[in-house]
């Protein structure tokens, strides 16, 4: 999930508050951040609120709209229908108003999501191993794995990007959030947990100085 929100109170409700519930959310705070943050990596959906300095929300969307169909709620203090209407017809997929109940907002975006589904593909795999992302299912050879929430986010994190270096501070931002203020090993007990549920603890590659990386054992 990317939120896109200058305010920063409010874009720090918004990612403690998705982080919580079980989402990998990056933030930005100007229209030209969000188009940088998108294009180094594709969210599942996006969080743009309206009034931006610089690039505005519907210039922001006008951008994404070129280059991709992700799914797009846009946030707003303005509730005229002309603005609805501008922000719907340029390519968001739905419209909420500030002030606004965070439940209303979590269930707009599970739909968003469910009907975004069919297109997008929510099935990552690598080797034998697979992720169901929408189920939070995960299995090696047809074998169920066993996994706390947070080790399903570990493993997605890892087959988003297989045989690549992840460091230990993108996966504490990607799992845990930037809003994590705990100690940086708890990356390592999940890795542990990780290999041990995998039972091949070569298949994450510990990589000296950087991180983790998942990937096959050279012949």
């Amino acid at each position: 999930m990317l939120v896109v929100e200058d305010d920063q109170g409010i874009r720090d409700y918004l990612s403690l508050g998705f982080h919580y519930e079980g989402f990998r959310v990056r933030t930005a705070a100007t229209g030209s951040e969000a188009l940088a943050e998108a294009a180094r990596e594709e969210p599942d959906v996006v969080l743009l609120d309206v009034m931006l300095p610089g690039l505005d929300g519907f210039a922001v969307l006008r951008a994404l709209r070129e280059r991709s169909q992700v799914p797009v709620l846009m946030l707003t203090a303005r509730d005229g229908v002309d603005d609805r209407i501008a922000g719907l017809t340029g390519g968001a997929d739905d419209y909420l108003v500030k002030p606004f109940h965070f439940g209303e907002l979590v269930a707009r975006v599970h739909a968003l999501l469910r009907r975004a589904q069919p297109e997008r593909g929510r099935v990552l795999s690598y080797a034998d191993v697979t992720l169901d992302t929408d189920l939070r299912e995960a299995t090696r050879a047809g074998r169920a794995l066993d996994l706390s929430p947070r080790a399903l986010s570990l493993l997605e994190a890892l087959l988003r990007h297989p045989e690549r270096a992840l460091s230990k501070s993108l996966l504490l931002d990607t799992v845990w959030g930037p809003a994590f203020l705990g100690d940086d090993n708890i990356v390592e007990v999940y890795v542990r947990q990780l290999r041990r549920a995998l039972g091949d603890p070569d298949l994450i590659h510990t990589v000296r100085g950087v991180g983790y990386a998942l990937r096959l054992k050279a012949a």
